[in-house]
């Protein structure tokens, strides 16, 4: 018989009953680090006090009215990120693959309103993850997600990561735009140079083409600065935002130029639940910590201090180990033996880590993890390489 649960997801046999900072405990006592951070969502990590606070006390007063009446909450959270980002104005939603939808149809209906209506087209990524909805597994053209689903939905084109030369020669006269994130998490931790994103923005500006960055998963200060392109010195048309701006609280956003925004009129798009008060509430608590001054300093340090360790650990363990990926707090083990075996080996360690793409190994903790138990986490990774050294037998069978 079928659980109650639709069994869609391969799930651990843990269940967290608490946590605190960088730590979860289970029913039975069990204490794991979490260098997964509900897939780099909590930012924060578990039960911050500003975090709990913000959404305790609002939700004592209200928590949801719809998009019918004004709600200050989100005023608010949309006005501090204008003013600490390159956007003109922000819609809320819910989710990362929500976020992605609108910036599509945003993309779009900005070449609709300037007369460019046959500019519908998108340039992705080999690589990417946009989300699970139709039209982001479209985005995503990843086959194992698209099959079974129907026909794919039209208007995405697929060329290499990093390669100039195949994203001028995809563009066409249907181009509407390109949309790309400045690291790509599920495609295995895989950083975008920065001079191609500075490429890129070039190119979209020579074609007359619009600029849509997925930060989802490396925004919000995950990689040290408050999103990713940031390190490029370049600034987008469009942006999805989700995970870390709530900090766990179900949260996301797109962020627009005036050029793209004034085109959302009502009646264009909509959400019953993005917005809400208890969401931004959320959301603002969030910004209240990452925005204190010093604390993305205090990230991009901590990121280097792991970047260093666990490229050593890379040089002791080559049988294990082929590379280090990412930035800040996004870090991927490109592993030689098999991620899941790592990740496994991480968990019996007391590690919560996440699988990616290209058999790579994420660590993205908390954005709050403190330098005592990052360096718990350090000796839990090189504990977890030793249990997933081949054995003397296989390493002279090669």
């Amino acid at each position: 018989m079928i659980a109650a649960l639709m069994p869609n997801y391969n799930r651990a046999d843990l269940a967290f009953e608490r946590g605190e900072g960088a730590w979860l405990w289970t029913a039975d006592g069990r204490r794991f680090l979490d260098f997964g951070a509900g897939i780099a969502t909590s930012s924060l990590g578990h039960g911050h006090p500003g975090l709990t606070r913000a959404i305790a006390e609002q939700a004592a007063r209200v928590m949801h009215v719809s998009n019918l009446y004004r709600v200050p909450q989100a005023e608010k959270l949309a006005q501090r990120l204008v003013d600490t980002t390159f956007a003109d104005s922000v819609f809320f939603c819910n989710s990362g693959a929500e976020a992605n939808e609108g910036m599509v149809k945003m993309m779009r209906k900005t070449m609709s309103e300037t007369g460019r209506g046959e500019r519908y087209r998108f340039i992705c990524f080999e690589g990417a993850f946009h989300g699970r909805t139709l039209g982001m597994l479209a985005a995503t053209g990843n086959a194992k997600y698209l099959k079974g689903f129907g026909p794919e939905c039209a208007g995405f084109d697929h060329v290499p990561f990093n390669n100039l030369n195949a994203v001028r020669a995809a563009i066409t006269a249907e181009t509407a735009g390109i949309i790309i994130e400045p690291i790509q998490g599920e495609g295995g931790i895989r950083p975008a140079q920065l001079q191609f994103l500075r490429d890129l923005r070039a190119t979209c500006d020579e074609y007359g083409l619009l600029l849509g960055l997925d930060e989802i998963q490396c925004g919000v200060g995950r990689t040290g600065k408050l999103f990713a392109h940031q390190w490029a010195g370049i600034t987008p048309d469009v942006m999805s935002v989700a995970k870390g701006i709530g900090g766990g609280f179900p949260l996301g956003a797109v962020l627009a130029t005036e050029a793209v925004a004034r085109h959302m009129q009502p009646g264009t798009h909509g959400t019953t639940f993005g917005g809400n008060p208890l969401a931004c509430a959320a959301g603002n608590a969030v910004l209240d910590v990452i925005l204190e001054p010093g604390f993305l300093d205090g990230v991009a340090r901590k990121g280097q201090r792991l970047w260093d360790a666990l490229g050593a650990v890379v040089r002791e363990f080559p049988d294990v180990f082929e590379e280090l990926r990412g930035a800040g707090l996004m870090l991927g083990l490109k592993c030689r033996v098999p991620a899941g075996d790592v990740n496994n080996a991480l968990m019996a360690e007391g590690m919560l880590a996440v699988t990616a793409g290209e058999n790579v190994v994420r660590l993205v903790p908390p954005l709050v993890i403190s330098e005592d138990d990052i360096g718990q986490g350090l000796d839990m990774v090189r504990r977890a390489a030793r249990r997933c050294q081949p054995s003397a037998s296989k390493v002279a069978a090669k």
